[in-house]
């Protein structure tokens, strides 16, 4: 568990214009689902790709809903013929993709629950990256949401960019590549960093300025 108040702390030692964004957004409370199959979350991540929430939850449930006891399975997938995955509202993209994740969990490419755990970042992201359709910030929200890694700086993301330009940038939005050098002061506390500017966002006045109540 994080403590709070040393990551904020930490964050305005290192960058005091965290200062405001961190007064306007309070403490510090990521909210970690516990991973139980990295096999079906990486299955949802895929299902979800490009899709509002509510189409991919439809689609999920009736990918899900052609196994028994509703049990998603590498075995059972890679057994399951592509036009009846299809059938469940699944593009071509994705049925192949899905099948080449259960073919690298079975060939552990895919590490089990317990290595994850013991796993550092990068090597999680080399080895999740490998299965098709799987691209890095996938696993970069897998890391942050599942897993609960404290230094993960997911740079290519929008939102985290937006609130970057909104209480640092002036408004302008960074680059990837300028982000992550930006983001080197941040560390070990990168995935804060990360849920700070999300939360900028969130709050409203023109780039990030003090709005009316």
């Amino acid at each position: 568990m994080v403590d709070s108040d040393a990551v904020i702390r930490a964050l305005c030692a290192v960058d005091p214009k965290f200062a405001p964004l961190i007064d306007r957004a309070g403490p510090y409370r990521l909210h970690v689902e516990q991973l139980s199959s990295p096999f079906q979350a990486l299955a949802e991540s895929i299902v979800y790709q490009q899709l509002t929430g509510k189409a991919a939850a439809t689609i999920h449930g009736r990918l899900v809903a052609l196994f028994p006891g509703k049990r998603l399975t590498p075995l059972r997938l890679l057994d399951t013929h592509h036009r009846r995955l299809r059938s469940a509202g699944l593009s071509r993209a994705k049925v192949l993709a899905l099948k080449d994740l259960a073919a690298k969990t079975l060939d552990r490419t895919v590490p089990t629950l317990g290595k994850l755990h013991d796993m550092p970042d990068a090597e999680i992201i080399e080895h999740l990256t490998a299965v098709r359709g799987i691209g890095q910030w996938t696993v970069e929200m897998l890391l942050i949401f599942r897993l609960g890694r404290p230094d993960i700086l997911p740079v290519t993301d929008y939102g985290v960019r937006k609130g970057y330009a909104r209480f640092f940038g002036g408004g302008k939005l960074p680059s990837p590549k300028y982000l992550a050098r930006r983001g080197e002061r941040w560390r070990p506390y990168r995935t804060a960093a990360a849920w700070y500017l999300w939360r900028a966002n969130e709050i409203p006045g023109k780039n990030g300025g003090r709005a009316a109540r």
